[in-house]
């Protein structure tokens, strides 16, 4: 691989005896991963990723069952180092800062349960969706999506979270062999560049933590300007202190020899390609100075369906499922979806996605959502069916399936090898197709 002006020089300076092996790792093949979703009780006897829980070395097809159902979600094995320091606990309130395209969200919500309030954001807007719709494939109930900048909410929501995860955009230089064209915008002076925006989102996330709360850091680069020197300017200046990271074999200290000197940044942690099998990886866990709870302020309240409306969805419920989902909900307009515990008021703040998706009031019914396939378990509904593996590709075509036992009318849940993947509408016998179009093949 032929590597960035200047990249080698640099590395060389400040590896010596070490950089032969690293400039070497980059001629190597990058290690692909990914994580099995413990709320489907998905299992894999894929080789294992020493420190990650869910973690197996392994590539996931797209169109394959594993990842439609949400069973799985491909993930670098380094970045999943990232989830497994940041371990949230259930019931908390978490941020996850720069969340798309959700990888690190959706392995937050692995450690949560579907308790506490996760919220995931992303300043931009496009890959916002993208989050948005990994997040709903991988069903998660207790999370909010928003697309805002940091100092936007912080404005808003001052001290409201346990634990926060900034994920921060960077140089990419632990990337270049899974994305080789993040070196055609690396140049010498690139990382300088990109820490003067780490420090501003970092920052803007002290304000939003708790005293005492934990706030975990990283970057896919191996820059010290955006590493260690980023964490001891942080220790210096934002109330914020090291906490020691479990280190599994393979993975490195920090090198406070690259910073201010410190001695507290060999708590933090370096994956190098060349040492394990994963992507370059810089990760530091701080906690907030003082000790106190999360400044809840207001709350959003659970909406209250008019007449018509809770005639509609209680048909629904009553056809669907074999008991109501009794969960607190909200109302977008028309569209109904879940609202997790504790969400706050997020005047002002660009909310994409609250909770699960229920569905669509539509006039004289309730229209179901794509996202209750792979959310809700099976033994949840009263009508399963399990189709063929020709008829799970024709499904996903866009084509009806024939059920001449199914002449009730109702929605019913497809499952394939055990697992939903899609909702239909059976009458008089046929399945009609309702899945979304923008996802059929």
């Amino acid at each position: 691989m032929t590597l960035p002006e200047g990249f080698e020089e640099k590395y060389r300076k400040l590896l010596g005896s070490d950089a032969a092996a690293f400039l070497a790792s980059f001629d190597q093949p990058a290690a692909a991963g990914f994580r099995v979703n413990p709320l489907h009780h998905a299992t894999s006897q894929a080789p294992a990723i020493p420190w990650s829980q869910w973690g197996h070395y392994g590539k996931v097809v797209g169109t394959s069952l594993a990842h439609i159902a949400g069973n799985v979600y491909s993930q670098e094995p380094s970045a999943q180092f990232v989830g497994t320091v940041a371990a949230p606990r259930p019931g908390e309130r978490v941020l996850d800062l720069c969340a798309a395209p959700g990888g690190k969200s959706t392995h937050l919500g692995s450690f949560m349960q579907q308790q506490g309030l996760l919220v995931a954001n992303e300043i931009n807007a496009g890959r916002a969706r993208v989050l948005s719709s990994n997040i709903e494939r991988f069903g998660l109930t207790n999370t909010l999506v928003t697309n805002s900048d940091p100092a936007h909410l912080a404005a808003r929501l001052p001290e409201a979270f346990d634990r926060i995860l900034i994920d921060a955009p960077c140089s990419g230089e632990g990337m270049f062999r899974k994305d080789p064209d993040a070196m055609s915008y690396w140049t010498p002076d690139y990382p300088v560049k990109c820490a003067e925006r780490q420090r501003e989102i970092v920052a803007e996330a002290v304000k939003m933590l708790r005293p005492g709360g934990i706030l975990v850091y990283s970057t896919c680069t191996f820059a010290p300007e955006e590493d260690e020197q980023i964490i001891a300017w942080a220790t210096a200046n934002l109330g914020l202190s090291v906490v020691p990271i479990d280190k599994p074999a393979g993975i490195a200290d920090g090198r406070p020899e690259w910073a201010n000197g410190d001695p507290m940044l060999k708590e933090t942690a370096r994956l190098w390609p060349q040492r394990l099998d994963g992507e370059g990886h810089f990760v530091a866990k701080l906690q907030k100075a003082g000790a106190g709870k999360v400044a809840m302020g207001p709350l959003v309240e659970p909406v209250r369906l008019n007449r018509t409306q809770q005639q509609d969805f209680a048909a629904f419920e009553k056809a669907t499922f074999k008991q109501p989902l009794n969960l607190p909900k909200t109302l977008n307009r028309d569209t109904l979806a879940t609202l997790p515990v504790g969400t706050p008021a997020l005047a002002g703040i660009h909310l994409l996605r609250t909770g699960l998706t229920l569905g669509t009031f539509k006039k004289g019914r309730f229209e179901p959502a794509h996202a209750l396939a792979t959310a809700l378990s099976p033994a949840m509904f009263q009508t399963v069916v399990s189709v063929s593996a020709d008829e799970f590709t024709r499904y996903r075509h866009g084509e009806t399936l024939s059920r001449p036992a199914l002449t009730k009318k109702q929605t019913v849940l497809l499952t394939y090898e055990g697992s939903g993947f899609a909702l239909g509408k059976a009458v008089g016998g046929t399945i009609k197709n309702a899945y979304p179009k923008g996802l059929r093949i």
